[in-house]
């Protein structure tokens, strides 16, 4: 059936003058008797009820061929003796499309065109290539005759934007498309710009309601930025139909600074049991924004066919993410197991080892939960009221009329723990569906607060009490953890400590399986990470953090809006709100403040500023201090630039070197992490040794004779992947597979079939033999005792003497001890790399200790010029890093030669002693003595802090908590490196009595 092509605009026409152009022109064609084309032309124009804008912009041509179409489908319907039309007509083109189909108001279509306007147009959209699109709904049957169809059209078109305007650009002219300034009201005009304005301020999307003159009908205007969100107008269709509205027409506008405006007429039947209009219109506003979080999720079905709200739908996909990270526990086989075999024996760890990835990956698949979830949304509908409950905010407090959803919690029971268990189990097949929705009631009962209910939100977040976690599997426990839910990512945040720092990392898969494999250890990789970041922080104030965002296997590309998601949402639970509609008051049954601090790393460190600038915005007091890592116009210290991680690895090679007296110009290396990326660009730069292979992101670079140093300084200078080294500087047995190269012959004739698997396999080649592994970067548990082994020679030996763990988790616990026992000289992570960590700490400090003004004086670098003391202050953060580096190095090899007890249990034994000892030390009356607390802090706060502000504005203005941890880390550290890890019981008062000593003077 021919349907018309998008057309160009027509701004002015004389109505009655077109219509007899396509009276003559359906004449011509002759496929409608004569006498019949009038009557059905005159119903079309002045019955059917379209829009006058439809008469506008389509030409004589178009809407003829469309008449002709609707006559067609007429004569089908007749021949089949049907009542209803079934009218689907498609024509898409490179500038656009026309959509047409059936209507019943209030009732969703089953031809989906709304989800493929998104999926082709809407989706894809942005400031230089977007579609905008008017929809039409008739108001009046297609035919004067018995049937009684309604039509809905969709016209989508290319946006034709004026040169290109700058993102904050009011003038409205500037960044829209000549026909919707051309055919717009000044109201729609005003609106629309006040509704982009906000939009260009505010995080999320932004809506407003208005009357319609002369009509009932009520206007939403919505509007957000472009890429934010995915398939949200088909979501809104979905939801107003949910409440039993229709829409008369819908216009949808892309605007070149990046915005997106919606704008939706609703009405509703006229039947008895709907509610008011105004109630269902504010039900809709309510949701909008949660939709606006998760537009699609698995649960849609049940959405559009009524079986659960929008609210429950979202709430239970929430609840299958939550399952899919917590369910695969280990259970108590597996601990008595473990109680069994023998911790130091290591084919009973790699059993255990193998052990509990089958359990992890075996007994709960994503799919596999999804399906039971599926199976019972009664019982969604349950564990949402237990969650409601807590959390939803009663609306008569602060209205005449309850919402909608709070009436819905009036109609479901509000069941106990004992009895929703009782009725979970009453109602599934069997004991595993039992344990999938058990998890939903875990989840509620540990849920302290979350913006769920927030009016406005990008992501879902929720702080969780950590207590549900076994301690078989966590057996440290944790002291805060939120949990963020956005359409691109899902994320955790663990801290072990109120203060705590640590970086958030975003974690990219390549392919559906890398995303399986991420997926399933990603909050146990979290955790390592924050682990060994509370280790690590031994020398500092703060306790040990880290965040992690897992990007959906469709989102690959949107690392930015994932990242601003994640920081936004758990800025919600941190913040209170304080704008009534946009950022409510939640509820809050943590009860107490939080301030949490976040760093750069994989695939962040690009988005500290705006992190900063960000929780400025959102009027969070610890702007300044919020992220570190920042851009020196910020007051950042950036690591890369000044090497600070790697200050603090060096310091270890260094040691070993000395310690060994070796040159380290005879010294062979191989390196994971490449001259593009900090740890791996600071390391070729600070070392002189002969590496012999690095791996990165982009391939295996290898040469037996050492890989030229030169090249690799221009790469490193650059930050540049092996990918861009000139091969030419290659002995004749050297060579680079790149991941993306198959089929490649080495020169010793061997055969690589697949790039990627070299790369990612390389660190376990025989090849990758040198006297020294420095990994800079990689996955966690690259080496684990599953295949240590091949860390091994044919002979038995280790194919590295020395190995210092620069990035974090790269070997695993089980896995270092067995190197260790074949006489490897190991350092790991928490020890060997904290040098970041320790520069983030001192960063915080100065934005703790300068006010404002003093803070854009001495620490911001302005048009590249940068103040005397910032420059002087960075020198001595790298001094302080190399100085507790080498503090620690020097206790670790000594308590090593005396205990012959693997370093690698040693650091972990230090990191415990030094963390502990200054937890009680700042509940001690050491703490109390006023001079003794001056004379620590005299040697523990920096010296140029001291010097510049002086030890009274420092005690005034660092939060009194901040300076206790400072108070105790320091004694707690310089006693333990001094001292060891099993000191005599006299060795405190020996440590502390030169401090007395001074008093006395």
């Amino acid at each position: 059936m021919t349907v018309p092509e998008p057309t160009a605009r027509i701004t002015h026409i004389d109505k009655s003058e077109q219509l007899k152009q396509v009276q003559a022109l359906i004449e011509q064609k002759g496929f409608i008797p004569k006498e019949l084309v009038g009557n059905e032309v005159s119903w079309f124009y002045n019955n059917l009820g379209m829009d006058e804008l439809y008469f506008k912009l389509e030409t004589a041509e178009s809407i003829s061929q469309l008449i002709l179409s609707l006559y067609s489908a007429k004569i089908a319907a007749f021949i089949k003796n049907e009542s209803l039309l079934d009218i689907n007509l498609v024509r898409e083109t490179e500038h656009g499309a026309i959509f047409m189909q059936t209507s019943t108001p209030g009732t969703p279509s089953g031809k989906g065109y709304e989800r493929t306007i998104d999926a082709k147009y809407f989706n894809v959209s942005n400031k230089t290539t977007a579609y905008r699109m008017e929809s039409y709904r008739s108001s009046s049957a297609v035919s004067s005759s018995s049937f009684s169809t309604h039509l809905r059209s969709y016209f989508v078109r290319a946006c034709n934007f004026p040169p290109a305007a700058a993102d904050n650009e009011f003038s409205m002219k500037s960044i829209s498309d000549p026909d919707f300034i051309d055919n717009c009201t000044d109201a729609t005009l005003t609106s629309y710009e006040r509704v982009i304005k906000q939009v260009l301020v505010r995080t999320g999307v932004v809506i407003e309601c208005q009357d319609v003159p002369n009509s009932q009908e009520k206007r939403l205007i919505i509007g957000y930025k472009q890429g934010t969100t995915k398939s949200y107008f088909s979501a809104l269709t979905d939801l107003y139909h949910f409440y039993g509205l229709y829409s008369t027409k819908k216009f949808v506008e892309q605007f070149s600074n990046g915005v997106t405006v919606m704008s939706i007429y609703l009405n509703r039947p006229q039947k008895n049991e709907l509610p008011p209009l105004e109630h269902s219109i504010q039900q809709v506003i309510k949701e909008a924004s949660l939709l606006y979080c998760l537009p699609t999720t698995p649960l849609q079905s049940h959405f559009q066919t009524g079986k659960l709200s929008v609210q429950e739908a979202i709430y239970g996909y929430t609840g299958w993410v939550f399952a899919q990270h917590f369910l695969n526990r280990l259970g108590n086989e597996y601990a008595s197991l473990k109680s069994i075999l023998d911790a130091k024996n290591n084919t009973h760890n790699e059993v255990l080892s193998k052990l509990k990835k089958r359990l992890r990956s075996d007994t709960f698949t994503s799919d596999y939960i999804l399906e039971v979830i599926k199976q019972y949304p009664e019982l969604i509908k349950l564990c949402y009221v237990g969650f409601a409950m807590d959390h939803y905010i009663n609306p008569t407090q602060n209205a005449l009329n309850p919402s909608l959803s709070y009436q819905r919690l009036q109609v479901t029971p509000v069941l106990s723990e004992s009895e929703l268990l009782d009725t979970i189990r009453k109602t599934v097949a069997n004991n595993q569906e039992f344990m999938i929705f058990e998890s939903y009631v875990t989840f509620n009962k540990h849920v302290l607060k979350t913006n769920f209910y927030q009016p406005t939100k990008i992501a879902l977040s929720f702080r969780m009490n950590p207590k549900f976690l076994p301690e078989l599997e966590y057996p440290q426990p944790l002291f805060g953890m939120f949990f963020v839910v956005g359409s691109e990512f899902r994320g955790f945040h663990l801290r072990f400590r109120d203060i705590a720092r640590g970086g958030i990392r975003i974690v990219s898969s390549r392919n559906p399986e890398a995303y399986s494999i991420n997926l399933r250890g990603m909050f146990d990789e979290n955790y390592g990470l924050a682990n060994t970041q509370q280790r690590k922080n031994k020398d500092i104030p703060e306790g040990g953090s880290k965040g992690t965002i897992l990007l959906n296997p469709d989102q690959q590309g949107n690392p930015k809006f994932a990242f601003e998601k994640y920081v936004d949402a758990i800025l919600d639970l941190v913040i209170p709100g304080s704008t009534p509609g946009i950022k409510d008051r939640i509820v809050d049954k943590y009860g107490k403040p939080e301030i949490l601090f976040f760093g750069p790393d994989e695939g962040t460190a690009d988005y500290m500023d705006w992190a900063s600038q960000h929780a400025r915005h959102r009027g969070a007091s610890f702007w300044k201090a919020f992220t570190t890592g920042k851009s020196q116009s910020m007051g950042g210290i950036p690591h890369d630039t000044y090497g600070m991680t790697t200050r603090s690895v060096h310091q270890y090679v260094l040691g070993i070197y000395e310690m060994l007296k070796i040159d380290e110009s005879s010294v062979t290396k191989f390196q994971t992490g490449g001259p593009d990326g900090d740890l791996g660009s600071n390391e070729i730069k600070i070392s002189s040794d002969k590496t012999m292979a690095i791996v990165d992101g982009s391939g295996v670079l290898y040469d037996p004779v050492g890989i030229d140093r030169a090249e690799l300084a221009r790469l490193a200078d650059s930050r540049k992947m092996v990918n861009h080294f000139d091969t030419s500087k290659l002995s004749k047995d050297g060579f680079r597979v790149l991941i993306d190269e198959n089929n490649v012959k080495l020169p010793d004739g061997t055969v690589v079939h697949s790039g990627f698997k070299f790369r990612n396999e390389f660190h376990l080649n025989p090849l990758a033999t040198a006297d020294l592994f420095v990994p800079c970067g990689g996955r966690p548990e690259s080496i684990d005792i599953g295949n240590v082994n091949t860390v091994f020679k044919a002979d038995g030996t280790p194919r590295f003497k020395y190995i210092v763990e620069g990035a974090n988790l790269f070997v695993t616990q089980e896995a270092r001890l067995k190197l260790e026992a074949a006489g490897v000289v190991l350092f790991k992570d928490a020890s060997a790399n904290k040098g970041g960590v320790t520069s983030s700490s001192l960063e915080v400090l100065a934005a703790l200790s300068f006010n404002d003004e003093e803070f854009s004086e001495h620490m911001t670098v302005k048009n590249g010029v940068v103040p005397e003391f910032y420059a002087a202050y960075v020198q001595s953060v790298q001094e302080f890093i190399e100085k507790a580096a080498r503090l620690e190095f020097e206790c670790l090899w000594r308590e090593g030669e005396r205990t012959g007890i693997p370093r690698s249990i040693l650091s972990d034994t230090l990191s415990v002693g030094i963390v502990k000892l200054n937890e009680e030390l700042q509940n001690t009356t050491l703490w109390n003595n006023e001079p003794l607390r001056r004379l620590v802090l005299a040697e523990a706060f920096p010296k140029l802090l001291l010097d510049k502000l002086g030890m009274d504005t420092l005690l005034k203005r660092v939060p009194e908590a901040y300076v206790k941890a400072i108070f105790g880390c320091y004694l707690a550290s310089r006693f333990v490196y001094r001292y060891g890890t099993s000191p005599s019981q006299f060795a405190f008062f020996e440590f502390l009595a030169p401090y007395f000593a001074k008093i006395e003077q």
